[in-house]
């Protein structure tokens, strides 16, 4: 699993003022919160940048004045129109306490499917998973060597890992192979010169 550590510094005043004055200071304000306990924190944009701006899974490492925390990302607001951060919301990964969050789906083998010509599509890139923070894995996989062309793996399809419950709903296509309008054209013509 991977972690990215964060160096953050206590926020003694909350609510939109203080939120602002925190900005303009060039630092985005961060809440991180589980069970019962709540840490209003701040941190520099750049802190954030190989947790947010990836397709990857990390668990952030919070180093907050001394004390250290396990967190993993709820939620991230930027601006409408610079893109800016603005907030941050991590859950502490408390052990034994279960966790909902979202995950990617990595692909494994070769698509017979591809092979004849058809193009691979995934559409679902990310799952919702139920676990425990000792459970917790960096991404799941989903086993593609049996697409054919026009055919499809769903979430019901994906390798089950011990102490993990998906959430998502299990009818739901992850990958599929199209057919590529020039192969289907062709299979109908080769389909009338048989008749």
């Amino acid at each position: 699993m991977q972690t990215v550590a964060i160096e953050g510094k206590l926020r003694s005043e909350f609510g939109k003022k203080a939120s602002k004055a925190t900005r303009r200071e060039g630092l985005v304000p961060c809440v991180a919160y589980g069970k019962d306990k709540v840490i209003h924190f701040s941190a520099p944009p750049k802190a954030f940048k190989s947790l947010i701006y990836t397709p990857d899974f990390k668990v952030a490492e919070l180093n907050i004045e001394g004390e250290t925390y396990r967190a993993i990302v709820k939620d991230s607001q930027f601006h409408p129109v610079t893109d800016q951060l603005l907030h941050m919301d991590f859950l502490l990964l408390i052990k034994g306490q279960s966790i909902v969050t979202q995950v990617p789906v990595r692909t494994r083998g070769v698509a017979p499917g591809v092979k004849l010509g058809g193009k691979l599509m995934q559409t679902t890139r990310r799952l919702k998973i139920k676990t425990t923070p000792e459970n917790l894995v960096d991404h799941l996989t989903v086993d593609i060597s049996t697409i054919g062309l026009g055919k499809s793996v769903r979430v019901r399809d994906v390798e089950a890992v011990e102490g993990i419950q998906i959430m998502t709903s299990p009818g739901i296509p992850l990958v599929a192979v199209e057919i590529p309008r020039a192969l289907r054209s062709a299979q109908t013509a080769a389909a009338k010169e048989e008749e």
